[in-house]
């Protein structure tokens, strides 16, 4: 039936700029005059070159003069951990040392990115919707500041790899749309599944890259472009896919946060599903024989990234070997995992290599089989 058919197509939602601008749209709004208490504000998306509307859960003047404009993420039928949470927008008229029309700031929430002079994590879609949008509705000759807050950004970012990538203490405005397409709900499974099976019909060797990390780092190792495939969160089942199309080798190419959890077992990647990763990594630290004290300090990292660090900190100060002792057994135990989980649930006998690589794109390890694969796909 059509209605079935519709019901079963996972809902694009909007990414976290775009909350941010409406916010500031409706605080902009009473700024401008006091009875404006937008209930909903049209969004210009740029990209893609449609227009959104959005609701307004609160806007309200604050006694310093500025206006606070408050609405919630809905990021569609994605397993996001923005989901429903607040954007605050606060702004208020510039004064005359501002140089610029519009400045945006960023408040508490909001993520800064450490090698970037404590910048907030403000990227260029965000800066360009807000751009496109606030200017227009600017009175001539006035400016204005906006600062971004994000109430529950500091604990959400604590179930992210955002540190790991240098942005610290709360969220980015990241995204290069405003559409957040449902890349990680349910019903998109059956469209990488077909990804699978079509690469299938050309290769009997494929490179799953996880996330556009994985992508980029396999065109930068001079692996053919046709043969990556991007397995977002999905990784167990489109291992099983492959299997049953008759794919006979795959490199597993990833962040080392995310591929670490096949080590454990762990096939489906996102945070919602499982998580473990330190444990996982500190468990293999141990069973090579890392010190009492430096398991547990390793067990408290607050990332694995971190941990990455502590461990390399080590080898510097004890010309140790601690990383690739640990990293090595982690990516042989990924094969390991990976054969064993095809085998029961596809019986089918595929050669799995692994490689994963760190916050700087940096190899860590590569396993013997995933050695193997790299040099076979580059020599094709």
């Amino acid at each position: 039936m059509p209605s079935e058919t519709k019901a079963s197509q996972p809902r694009a939602g909007y990414t976290l700029p775009v909350f941010a601008c409406a916010s500031a749209i409706a605080a902009l709004r009473m700024l401008v005059d006091t009875t404006q208490a937008a209930k909903s504000v049209t969004v210009d998306l740029v990209n893609p070159a449609r227009s959104a509307e959005i609701a307004i859960e609160q806007v309200a003047p604050l006694p310093d003069g500025s206006v606070l404009g408050i609405s919630r993420s809905d990021p569609g039928d994605n397993l996001d951990i923005t989901r429903h949470t607040p954007v605050w927008a606060i702004v208020a008229w510039g004064d005359v040392q501002q140089t610029e029309r519009l400045q945006i700031d960023g408040g508490a929430g909001l993520g800064r990115q450490v090698n970037a002079d404590q910048q907030p994590a403000i990227y260029a879609y965000a800066q360009t919707v807000l751009q496109a949008n606030l200017l227009p509705l600017l009175p001539a000759g006035r400016s204005l500041r906006v600062t971004i807050v994000l109430p529950e950004g500091r604990s959400l970012a604590l179930r992210t790899s955002n540190a790991a990538f240098g942005v610290v203490d709360g969220l980015s405005l990241l995204g290069t749309s405003g559409i957040a397409e449902p890349l990680s709900a349910p019903g998109q499974l059956a469209a990488f599944r077909q990804a699978v099976r079509e690469r299938a019909t050309q290769f009997t060797t494929l490179v799953f890259c996880v996330g556009e990390n994985g992508l980029d780092k396999a065109l930068s190792l001079g692996i053919r472009p046709e043969q990556r495939l991007k397995t977002g969160n999905w990784i167990g089942p489109l291992l099983v896919e492959a299997a049953l199309s008759g794919v006979q080798e795959i490199l597993l190419l990833g962040y080392h946060g995310k591929l670490i959890k096949l080590a454990g077992g762990i096939f489906h990647t996102h945070h919602y599903v499982a998580d473990g990763r330190q444990e996982i990594l500190t468990a293999i630290a141990a069973a090579q024989g890392l010190p009492t004290a430096h398991v547990q300090h390793l067990l408290q990292a607050q990332t694995v990234e971190a941990g990455l660090t502590y461990l390399r900190q080590l080898d510097a100060a004890e010309q140790s070997h601690w990383v690739q002792q640990t990293y090595q057994t982690l990516v042989q135990r990924i094969d390991e995992r990976s054969t064993a989980y095809l085998r029961a649930n596809a019986d089918r006998a595929v050669v799995v290599g692994a490689a994963v690589f760190d916050r700087s794109r940096e190899i860590v390890a590569i396993s013997d089989r995933g050695q193997s694969l790299l040099q076979t796909l580059l020599v094709s």
